[in-house]
């Protein structure tokens, strides 16, 4: 079933199909809690659902939060849908999993993004979101909870890597996908070559997840 996506809701993606391929290798247990933070349309969430995950999804975007709750409810499936900046809407709760795939393309100017590019602008190095989340997901992570993040080579696996380690999870890169640039990319391709963000050559960016578990 194609996702309802409506409008100014990020619809699901390369970086989404990669990060569904990782959750599937994934054993959750039945009944593992699960949060989709960013949950765009419900995708990722609704695959965590159907393995038998009680799932909260989270999105900043009203529209979001209705296209994901629409979602669940054509699919029948039983996602918690939360309207909110993060991890504000969960304070307090814990995980067993927590999959992520926030803003990551690098962008000019220092302004935080309006409207639709909430969705993925997010800084001039791409780390607006990725920080937070590498700083707060940890304490909201049970013992031996798993944390899978994916995000574009050009935003600094090594630092998501470091930030997560100096948390005391153990982190590493466990799926590479190179893509043709999308049109967001295609858009600053000359401001980010002029960074050397990337060469004249790259006609392709590298997609990664990371998958950081903190110890039990």
């Amino acid at each position: 079933m194609i996702p309802f996506s409506p409008p100014g809701v990020y619809a699901p993606q390369e970086d989404t199909a990669l990060l569904a391929d990782v959750l599937a290798d994934e054993s959750l247990a039945p009944g593992a809690a699960v949060l989709d933070l960013g949950t765009g349309t419900g995708a990722l969430a609704l695959d965590a659902a159907r393995q038998g995950s009680c799932v909260t999804a989270v999105d900043v975007s009203w529209r979001a939060a209705c296209a994901a709750r629409v979602n669940a409810w054509r699919a029948g499936l039983p996602v918690r849908v939360r309207r909110g900046n993060l991890f504000a809407p969960v304070r307090g709760q814990s995980f067993d999993l927590i999959l992520a795939n926030p803003p990551y393309v690098p962008a000019p100017g220092g302004g935080r993004p309006r409207g639709a590019a909430r969705a993925w602008d997010a800084g001039p190095d791409g780390r607006l979101v990725l920080d937070r989340i590498c700083r707060e997901a940890p304490a909201l992570l049970r013992p031996g909870g798993v944390l899978l993040l994916v995000h574009s080579a050009l935003s600094g696996p090594d630092r998501t890597l470091g930030r997560l380690a100096a948390a005391g999870l153990r982190a590493a890169v466990v799926r590479r996908r190179r893509i043709a640039f999308g049109r967001v990319l295609r858009g600053r391709l000359e401001w980010l070559r002029e960074r050397g963000a990337l060469s004249a050559a790259d006609e392709t960016e590298e997609l990664v997840v990371v998958r950081a578990e903190l110890p039990r």
